[in-house]
């Protein structure tokens, strides 16, 4: 693999690029070009080989991509060859949509532990999964061998959960709440923020549709 520096607009492709894949295999189709994902995904051909050259060679001069062997490959670049587990804080009406997601997707990336601080909601269950009281949370994190944390709660209580999840021992946090959250260095946070996305998509709606290509090319 190649040792170059790459950038979070490729890596957030990559998932994007497995999504397709996925519907191509379960289509019964083997090979796939970069021209034809191209089309498949509204990206230029030249940014999809680009974007996997960072990782490999992967793809055969007049054939394409073997589709099974370049899901395998962006798999293992993802690590979602591996089981990698998550705890969600916050079992509210978002919290409980996610949980309920997760179990029906087939990945190595799973939902396994949800904590809460509201005494009406400890102790419930969300599908196979009893929520915690948010005072066991290091213990669970550790002996579950968790690395990823989703914050679902509310945006007041967003950075102390945050604290808290850094404090467990989680290497990345997913976070839901409208707040912008600080974290050591070490430790990789996203933020999904679906007002800060809705705002950003009524500009485009008044300034046209010319601005997506743009997008969708830059690194």
């Amino acid at each position: 693999m190649k040792q170059a520096k790459i950038s979070e607009a490729v890596v957030r492709r990559l998932p994007i690029y497995l999504h397709v894949l996925n519907d191509l295999q379960r289509s019964e189709i083997q090979t796939v070009s970069s021209q034809d994902l191209g089309q498949r995904l509204d990206l230029n051909p030249a940014q999809i080989r680009k974007d996997l050259a960072y990782f490999g060679e992967f793809g055969r001069k007049g054939i394409g991509y073997e589709v099974s062997y370049l899901i395998e490959k962006i798999r293992q670049i993802l690590k979602l060859d591996q089981q990698l587990n998550v705890a969600l804080v916050g079992a509210g009406n978002l919290g409980q949509a996610l949980c309920n997601y997760n179990m029906y997707i087939k990945d190595n990336m799973k939902i396994v532990a949800v904590f809460d601080a509201h005494p009406a909601k400890i102790g419930s269950r969300i599908n196979n999964m009893t929520v915690l009281d948010m005072e066991h949370l290091k213990t669970t994190v550790e002996s579950l061998g968790i690395r990823i944390g989703i914050i679902t709660v509310p945006a007041v209580e967003a950075q102390n959960v945050a604290d808290k999840l850094v404090a467990a021992g989680v290497e990345g946090i997913l976070n839901f709440a409208p707040a912008i959250l600080k974290v050591p260095e070490l430790v990789r946070i996203h933020h999904a923020d679906f007002t800060t996305e809705l705002l950003s998509l009524a500009y485009y709606l008044e300034n046209g549709a010319d601005h997506n290509d743009d997008d969708k090319v830059v690194d």
